[in-house]
């Protein structure tokens, strides 16, 4: 068996070590080759915003599994190699290498497997006349963007210091990326402002979402909340040259040595959209469990669309952690095997600790807009608690909301927000979100105490106790 997977990084090189397994355990003879359009494979791109911040010492340090560990276990790997068409009647994937000359090559599989992930999102006002990005502004999403970022902003640091000034930069998105880019650049000390159409983190409710702003606020960051970027603005006052700051929708000049895009990411389906594959509302492709998009074509990761485990419905949820998971079931099943992907709750944390702030965001499950819309009937609770016992001297505030529905208590969704050791926390309401637990059980599992760790009543309990007696 001849199995071709394009894209490298989590769910490809998962998917092409676990068909390997599979296949060394029950004795057969496959051919896994992997097709990747960088020079990289198997890195944290969550860590990227980490290295930037010099809290990681090199890029090498986020690769998980080099191409030569790829190639040593078996797996012909194709680097600066991309895929520029698929043909699943011939089983054929057409690819372009880079050489000068864009030499173009034919590769013949018995089953092909998309692990394309995904692309950030560029607005038209990010480019110039040439379709390329202005200097200095640029997304956060690979290992050469980290290479690039650490560039650019030691570049802004040196001009800045010849003008006598503190470095300035320009955040456009608010959530994950954009939250964790603000602190990154606050520590770098650079004069931080953070744009964005709607709010900070706007995946959560907008009550605790507000108390992430607060926190970026006091910790330096100068919020501009819906709010949208019009244009940039260049050294020439053109869209050329290196970035001189940004226009905003309301008529204000910002200024900014360096621009980050973070206004999220989207599937990169463009290979199975011209191949006539299936595609969701979102854009990802619509693998089942397995991972089995059509007769002999696979996919897995981000550029898939994937299961919510509360509303039934397909949803768009790029993260590492689904990635490599995904990645594991397709190459068991390319083999026979009956892992399935089992889907997702929506489970994610991030923090910002600059300018003297340290605020630990997380969330799981639905949100109140997104309850509604499934159709549940909502009450919701925010508890505010301590993440140790109150006389200890790690204790740190936190706010936990908790979501259930009327009709059946079931526990709906929770978020938390809140000082160093809050949002790890999230796991055990993860947990009870995989069980179809109802809010009543939540507040009675037994969950783990001492002094220095929780109160007696865990907070995360105690929000869910109240949220059950007032129902």
């Amino acid at each position: 068996m001849r199995i071709v997977v394009v894209g490298g990084d989590a769910a490809g090189m998962s998917a092409a070590h676990s068909a390997l397994r599979q296949a060394r355990a029950a004795g057969r003879e496959v051919e896994v080759e992997v097709v990747e359009a960088t020079g990289h494979t198997s890195y944290s791109a969550c860590g990227i915003p980490y290295w930037i911040a010099d809290d990681v010492e090199e890029g090498a340090d986020l690769v998980a599994r080099t191409a030569e560990e790829h190639r040593a276990a078996g797996i012909r790997l194709r680097l600066h190699t991309r895929a520029t068409a698929i043909d699943p009647a011939g089983r054929t994937v057409t690819v372009e290498g880079a050489d000068p000359e864009g030499a173009t090559d034919t590769i013949r599989y018995d089953e092909l497997v998309l692990a394309t992930g995904a692309r950030p999102v560029v607005p038209d006002w990010a480019r110039g006349p040439d379709g390329a990005l202005l200097d200095g502004v640029h997304p956060v999403k690979t290992l050469d963007d980290g290479a690039l970022w650490r560039d650019l902003l030691a570049r802004a640091e040196t001009a800045a210091a010849a003008e006598g000034r503190p470095p300035r930069a320009v955040i456009v998105g608010g959530g994950y990326i954009g939250v964790e880019m603000a602190e990154t650049l606050v520590r770098r000390r650079f004069s931080t402002t953070l744009v964005t159409r709607s709010r900070v983190m706007g995946r959560l409710d907008e009550d605790l979402g507000a108390r992430v702003a607060e926190a970026l606020a006091l910790g330096g960051v100068d919020l501009r909340t819906d709010t949208a970027v019009d244009r940039l603005v260049s050294a020439d006052g053109e869209v050329r040259g290196r970035v001189r700051g940004v226009v905003t929708t309301d008529g204000r000049h910002v200024p900014a040595d360096v621009v980050v895009l973070a206004l999220g990411v989207e599937p990169a389906t463009d290979l199975g959209r011209a191949a006539g594959l299936p595609l969701g509302t979102e854009g990802g492709y619509l693998p089942d469990g397995a991972g089995r998009l059509a007769p002999g074509v696979w996919a897995a990761g981000d550029c898939c669309e994937q299961a919510h485990r509360i509303t039934g419905h397909r949803t768009f949820l790029p993260l590492g952690t689904h990635a490599n998971k995904q990645g594991r079931a397709v190459g068991a099943a390319l083999l026979g095997g009956d892992l399935r992907f089992p889907g997702a709750v929506g489970t994610a944390i991030t923090r910002f600790v600059a300018g003297g702030e340290h605020v630990e965001v997380a969330r799981t499950g639905l949100g109140t807009e997104e309850a509604v819309e499934a159709g549940y009937d909502v009450a919701s609770l925010v508890t505010e608690g301590t993440t140790a016992s109150g006389y200890m001297p790690e204790a740190a505030p936190l706010a936990i909301k908790v979501l259930a529905d009327r009709a059946d208590r079931r526990l709906l969704g929770v978020q938390i927000v809140g000082g160093p050791g809050a949002g790890k926390r999230i796991d055990a309401a993860a947990a009870a979100l995989w069980g179809s637990m109802s809010v009543d059980d939540l507040a009675w599992m037994d969950l783990s105490y001492a002094p220095p760790f929780a109160t007696a009543w865990e907070v995360l309990q105690v929000a869910a106790r109240r949220l059950a007696e007032r129902l």
